[in-house]
């Protein structure tokens, strides 16, 4: 049979049609994040609330931060700002007016480097060099002499006029050191050889002790004999008192009669009593500095670089306290120029409080001996005064 050539034929459907362009795409399962889009809320708040980024500065870095390193991890993103929020929102990592703890496990010092050990840590190293260079610090006494130092009396002091000093932990009989490591950086033990008693000492006081690492140290009457970092001049005793345990040298071995007889003859005076008592924390002019924290005494308050503020931990601990004394905790009420919304207080490894300022703790230096003194500042590149909002003056 003759088909018909010219009859329309209908096509046959493609069994693969061409897919219609204008088909909306499958939505992408990792979306780019709109920056316009308000971050999470805090677990546990207000779920319609945002979180206002510029209400705080350090979570407003974190939230770019966290945007900016993982583009294309939402949720990995809002994970790291909401984790910061939450942490901010603990401020030291206390509640607010509570007491943050820091267990004896995370108290150790940071060593014998940086911070601790003959370059600073203590703030009591002296410069290298000239007469009270480290090196100095570690000379034979040569011959010893008794001078007439002010505020301590007759005190026993090495050939170039440096006092010397004895620690009430040692012990004289027998002789043994007690000052170890760091504690050996900040009281440099003096060398036994080569040393001489002057007119007014009994030769045979002088007698010498083997120390542990197996240096022999000069003693008198059986006591270990130190002299003290912070003393760059002849005459100087700044280390006497130092921890209550701490003394310039008599003659005899015992701590100087001056400075014994000063302590037993003026003992601390009895508090007035006052209506208004005297603010235990106040901001006051330094001509210096500019605005600097003080205590109740107006001795100047310092920080530790090597302290954590966040959260609050400290790294002064063992022979650190010996020149810097945590400044103890102080009513909110007898605050003076300071927010007391910054002020709160932590308990060190030992059970101690300490006063702390935007959760940087605050410290009194032993070298300063009036009131308004700043011989603290810039110690070894770590130690600062401190600024009415917690920061380092002078910076």
């Amino acid at each position: 049979m003759n088909r018909n050539p010219n009859r329309t034929r209908s096509a046959v459907p493609s069994r693969n049609p061409i897919p219609n362009r204008t088909r909306s795409a499958a939505p992408s399962r990792n979306p780019i994040p709109n920056p316009n889009r308000s971050a999470a809320p805090i677990p546990g708040g207000d779920p319609n609330a945002d979180l206002d980024p510029s209400r705080d500065a350090r979570y407003r870095h974190l939230h770019t931060t966290a945007r900016r390193t993982l583009p294309g991890g939402r949720r990995l993103a809002w994970a790291a700002v909401t984790t910061a929020a939450v942490l901010l929102a603990a401020g030291c990592g206390a509640d607010d007016g509570k007491t943050l703890v820091q267990s004896a496990a995370g108290s150790a010092p940071a060593g014998s480097g940086a911070g601790y050990g003959s370059d600073g840590g203590y703030g009591d190293a002296a410069d290298s060099g000239g007469s009270g260079g480290s090196q100095a610090k570690r000379e034979p006494a040569r011959q010893l002499a008794v001078r007439d130092i002010a505020d301590v009396g007759p005190t026993v002091t090495d050939s170039r006029g440096f006092t010397l000093y004895r620690f009430d932990k040692d012990t004289a009989n027998p002789p043994a050191s007690d000052c170890e490591g760091s504690c050996a950086t900040t009281w440099p033990p003096v060398p036994a050889d080569d040393a001489t008693a002057g007119s007014v000492i009994d030769p045979g006081l002088l007698g010498e002790v083997v120390r542990g690492d197996g240096t022999r140290q000069l003693t008198l009457a059986g006591w270990p004999v130190y002299r003290y970092a912070p003393d760059t001049k002849p005459g100087e005793a700044k280390g006497e008192g130092v921890g209550g345990t701490w003394h310039a040298l008599g003659a005899d071995g015992k701590p100087a009669a001056g400075a014994a007889a000063r302590r037993a003859a003026d003992p601390a005076p009895a508090a007035e009593p006052s209506a208004d008592p005297a603010p235990g924390l106040a901001a006051r002019q330094n001509s210096a500095l500019g605005t600097i924290l003080v205590d109740g005494k107006g001795r100047t308050l310092y920080r530790f670089d090597k302290d954590s503020a966040w959260p609050m931990k400290t790294r002064c601990t063992g022979p650190c306290l010996d020149v810097w004394k945590p400044a103890p905790p102080v009513d909110r009420d007898r605050v003076v120029g300071v927010d007391p919304a910054l002020v709160n207080s932590f308990t060190r490894p030992d059970g101690s409080k300490q006063l702390a300022v935007d959760c940087w703790l605050l410290y009194t230096y032993t070298g300063d001996t009036r009131p308004g003194d700043v011989n603290g500042q810039g110690k070894d590149g770590v130690w600062w005064a401190v600024k009415e909002n917690g920061k380092k003056a002078g910076k």
